[in-house]
């Protein structure tokens, strides 16, 4: 393992595509980050309505993700085995579930939208503008699942650049209309709704248009209604990560709900906390997707050998990136609240937490390139079941939270814990997995 720290010949290939991602990944959640800070600006309580919403399109986003997920190393491996008409098949197929599922889950929300949200644990003081936010934000399900397809097929394609510049003309969108419609129009939480629905239709019409007319025949596209071989190896996939993402949704919701019930304050730092996890943590899932990328393709091709040492390089490159990371978090903290909110409350419970946010970021870098080798190389199976024990780990401790009263610190030590047993299991798999092996048969090389 020592070696995978030096200089190796893959390289050029983990920068290609991971380089483009790192883009793609730290805009795209610029989205939720934008209307934070903006949001931030109208007070706790607006923030608050926002946080909790923004729980259940965590949710959505969780369920769904398998989207992406699951057509990556599929279309991946089609790539490797040279079998491209394949590849858009199983684009084709994953485009045509995301538009039926994006329609039941906006329909579902605009309706539920006020048990939901009481679920999650909206008081009176946030109901109304949290259900202002997620019966608007709705009317973009459809899209997001289109993106999220969009972003996993290019991954397959060994093309990371195509979604990161739809990526950021969709945030230059949202940056646009963020502050007119919140504050020129004055319509407030609602505007910062309108603003991001209107960039997630922006961002889906492109990708659409890529897929059915620009780039159709480069991609292998063709018109028709999914084999059902196809669907069935998109749902097999599928049924497996939508219980991984599930036990990721329901560690991260439950630790959401019981920041709500510690108090106003508490869900809004929690909520300023939690968008920069996720923000640092997909920065560092570039290396996860280029893992996705070059891992399903070589052994789409029958190169474990070759799978096997990029993999060793990613991780070594992960862990790097967590410790950069940390370091830039700390060199930053003591105005990194203030970025977000002016409230006082707010700004001190932030900074009880942060510490644990820095801490964390190694212990993510290994977690995410992990996960997305175990992706790469379709292990869906094991990575329902270990994520799930990690989910449950977590929320038996949140679960004590509220009765020791550990305050925002218990809820982020379980998140800890949820990365934690991620990070013990993942070894463990790809000890096994990856275990040092003959050389392939035949001379094996990066691509270009």
């Amino acid at each position: 393992m020592i070696e995978a720290f030096r200089r190796t010949p893959y390289d050029r290939e983990i920068l290609r595509i991971g380089l483009p991602a790192l883009g793609a990944l730290a805009a795209d959640p610029l989205v939720s980050l934008i209307d934070t800070a903006f949001v931030g600006r109208l007070g706790a309580t607006a923030l608050a309505s926002v946080a909790i919403a923004s729980a259940i399109f965590l949710a959505v986003f969780a369920i769904f993700n398998f989207l992406g997920y699951a057509v990556t190393p599929l279309v991946a491996q089609s790539i490797g085995a040279g079998e491209r008409n394949e590849a858009g098949r199983f684009t084709v197929a994953a485009l045509a579930i995301s538009g039926v599922s994006g329609v039941i889950a906006a329909i579902a929300l605009i309706v539920f939208a006020e048990p939901l949200l009481k679920a999650f644990g909206a008081n009176s003081e946030v109901l109304d503008g949290a259900m202002t936010y997620l019966r608007i934000r709705a009317l973009g399900v459809p899209a997001l699942l289109v993106i999220l397809v969009g972003h996993g097929a290019f991954r397959g394609y060994q093309d990371t650049r195509t979604p990161l510049v739809v990526t950021l003309g969709l945030n230059v969108v949202n940056l646009v209309l963020d502050p007119i419609l919140i504050f020129g129009l004055g319509w407030g939480i609602a505007g910062a709704a309108w603003a991001t629905v209107a960039a997630q239709w922006f961002g889906a019409v492109w990708f659409l248009v890529l897929f059915f007319w620009t780039r159709r025949t480069d991609l292998g596209i063709e018109f028709g209604r999914p084999q059902r071989r196809t669907l069935r190896s998109l749902f097999g996939a599928g049924k497996s990560m939508v219980l991984r993402n599930a036990s990721l949704l329901a560690a991260l919701t439950a630790a959401t709900m019981v920041a709500a019930r510690i108090g106003t304050a508490a869900v809004a730092a929690h909520q300023i906390a939690i968008q920069l996890w996720i923000f640092l943590a997909l920065v560092i899932d570039a290396l996860a997707i280029a893992g996705q990328a070059i891992v399903g393709k070589e052994l789409g091709a029958g190169k474990p050998a070759v799978a096997r040492e990029v993999s060793n390089r990613l991780l070594a490159l992960g862990l790097l990136f967590g410790v950069v990371l940390a370091t830039a978090l700390a060199l930053v903290s003591s105005w990194l609240a203030s970025w977000f909110t002016t409230d006082g409350a707010v700004v001190l419970a932030f900074a009880s937490i942060l510490p644990v946010l820095i801490v964390m970021q190694p212990i993510n870098g290994l977690v995410f390139v992990w996960d997305g080798i175990a992706i790469g190389a379709s292990a869906f199976g094991f990575l329902a079941w270990s994520t799930l024990a990690a989910g449950v780990a977590s929320i038996g401790l949140l679960l004590a939270v509220i009765p020791f009263g550990w305050g925002l610190i218990g809820v982020w030590a379980a998140i800890v814990v949820l990365m934690l047993v991620r990070a013990t299991t993942l070894w463990w798999w790809y000890s096994h997995r990856f275990a040092p092996s003959e050389p392939d048969p035949s001379p094996s090389s990066p691509a270009a």
